[in-house]
């Protein structure tokens, strides 16, 4: 079989070469003299097609190109979190240490570290029997991560002859299996191919929210552990901000981000803050918990197109472990269009605005790898892989192809509107405009574990909201004067609900983050206000300004900046004083 070909043509990021015999779509081949990555995406008689993860330039015809025969695939194993890659999972940190600031085209790196020992603890013995999936044992990667060591996908029963314990690399064997027919050494790590969805024993429907502490998103908006979210808006919106907080609030225990074709500077800031920053439950570095894959903008897009897959590989690699994964991606709008530049210099009949015709496909094969799972192996476990993707239309313009097609397969939306982002509204989510299908399950799970009427103060919240729609359209018309005072009341309340519940400060140290017992006591405050005013008004009487309570309403401006430690002696004293009143 020949292996070896040559080029024949170069377009920026797309080579065509001659003489590669065998090629199949999706290996992966070294383009020239300096050996560049490339992966093979049509075949056309004699022509190979291929994208290059590097710049192109200096590449000439005649060049040999070598076919590995292998699929673009993800080292998975010890040594992956608190890492920063790039799209093709070349660790920056030891590119940066290799060659400085400026890296070299065609510097091949590992993945994973070949010389690091990392303590292995076995928990299964020798003569057990083993399947796919099966933990024999564990390595603590960081202080707060456990990784578990499972047995490859594909092997159906083999029994454990030999397993070893103690401090080991990578590529020493921690176990000799015997299948029968012959014996195989486990290793802690393996490879998985980029573009194939790992197998799970079971989808289960998600049930469990993913709590943020973002009150917009938990209270309004919520999505689920083994979820889709999808965050459109117009630039200089938030959704960067947005992904950020997610990324440091969310509990789950894995976060990857991957920041895709996004600006330098942003990328920059994201990989300086992040390894200053402390998980909130063990104080620990948040980076103890984190993996990050950075590819900007002035990057090749054959590597943009790459690294949405390989962060999605590398969160299911976790999700098998039983782990509750949170991928975020910004922004999936950069992915289509390295898609959309790729699929022309192949000449691929465009579809709408340029893009390809399988871009609705594409998107979708994307997001389906979310999910919440039986995995595979013993013990039995569970895990979950939330995804949650940023858009950025351009100009704001929700009905271009990427949103919308991103929108058939989301089940939650987080609209971003740039008019409350210039009022400096942040999270700059339109509460009218957004909407998740979860809601039912979610609120089962705010009855049991928040409060029984906490979904009734949600959907009265939401009513005072729409109401207010409505009302500030006859405002307009005929002006405040002609309201009556209970339409005061509700203008006053949405406006309450708004700027005192719906805004969040993420740079400031109590309010960037909210726990779902603060978030329920200030809803129930704002509402319980609203009910006990509207009761003296239709009750008693009394006109819209004689029913306020100056000492409420200064402790509801105040009210997200209160520490945790001092929630439940501040709002019951507060509450007293309403029922008094």
């Amino acid at each position: 079989m020949n292996k070896e070909g040559k080029i024949a043509k170069i377009s920026g990021p797309l080579v065509i070469a001659k003489g590669l015999k065998d090629a199949k779509i999706g290996d992966v081949c070294f383009v020239g003299e300096a050996g560049l990555m490339a992966e093979i995406i049509k075949i056309e008689g004699e022509k190979v097609f291929l994208q290059v993860y590097e710049e192109t330039s200096g590449l000439s015809p005649g060049e040999i190109v070598i076919n590995t025969k292998e699929p673009l695939s993800a080292e998975l194993g010890p040594g992956l979190i608190g890492n920063i890659f790039d799209g093709i999972l070349r660790p920056l940190e030891k590119l940066v240490a290799l060659e400085g600031d400026f890296i070299k085209r065609g510097t091949k790196i590992k993945t994973l570290d070949r010389e690091k020992e990392w303590e292995f603890e076995p928990i299964l013995k020798e003569g057990e029997i083993v399947s796919e999936g099966d933990i024999i044992g564990k390595v603590r990667e960081t202080p707060l991560i456990t990784l578990k060591i499972m047995v490859p996908l594909g092997i159906k029963r083999a029994k454990i002859k030999k397993i070893f314990s103690g401090k080991k690399k990578i590529e020493e064997p921690i176990a000799i299996l015997d299948d029968g027919e012959k014996e195989f050494p486990i290793f802690m790590y393996s490879k998985w191919p980029v573009r194939i969805p790992r197998p799970v024993n079971k989808n289960l429907e998600p049930k469990i929210p993913l709590i943020t502490g973002q009150r917009v998103i938990d209270t309004l908006f919520p999505v689920l552990k083994g979820g889709t979210a999808c965050v459109p808006g117009p630039f200089g919106s938030g959704k960067t901000i947005i992904q950020h907080q997610l990324a440091k609030w969310a509990d789950a225990e894995i976060i990857i981000f991957v920041g895709c074709g996004e600006r330098g500077n942003e990328m920059a800031e994201v990989l300086k803050e992040f390894p200053e920053l402390k998980d909130p439950k063990s104080n620990r570095p948040l980076m103890e918990r984190t993996i990050l894959i950075a590819n900007t903008s002035n990057m090749p897009i054959a590597a943009r197109e790459a690294s949405i897959f390989t962060g999605v590989t590398l969160g299911e690699f976790f999700r098998d472990m039983g782990y509750n994964v949170a991928l975020m991606v910004d922004s999936t709008s950069r992915w289509a269009e390295a898609l959309r530049e790729m699929s022309s210099r192949l000449e691929e009949m465009p579809g709408e605005e340029g893009y390809p015709a399988y871009l609705g496909s594409k998107i979708a094969a994307f997001y389906e790898r979310a999910g919440f799972v039986e995995c595979k192996g013993k013990p039995e476990r569970t895990g979950s892989l939330t995804i949650i993707g940023a858009v950025s239309p351009p100009g704001g313009d929700f009905s271009e192809p990427v949103t919308q097609n991103t929108l058939r397969v989301t089940k939650v939306f987080w609209a971003l509107d740039e008019k409350l982002a210039s009022a400096r509204h942040f999270p700059a989510i339109n509460w009218t405009k957004s909407y998740t299908l979860y809601s039912d399950s979610a609120n089962d799970y705010f009855r049991e574990n928040v409060s029984s009427e906490y979904p009734e103060l949600i959907q009265n919240a939401r009513k005072i909201l729409a109401e207010e729609e409505r009302l500030l359209e006859i405002l307009r018309l005929v002006g405040f004067e002609s309201l009556s005072d209970l339409e005061r009341l509700i203008l006053e309340t949405a406006a309450s609900i708004r700027e005192d519940f719906l805004v969040q400060n993420a740079f400031d140290e109590i309010d960037t983050f909210c726990s779902l017992p603060k978030q329920s006591l200030m809803l129930n405050l704002i509402l319980s206000y609203h009910q006990k005013r509207e009761e003296k008004i239709q009750k008693e009487g009394k006109t819209f300004e004689e029913t306020k309570i100056p000492e409420v309403e200064e402790f509801i401006k105040k009210m997200k900046y209160l520490p945790e430690k001092d929630l439940k002696e501040k709002f019951e004293k507060v509450f007293n004083t309403l029922k008094s009143c």
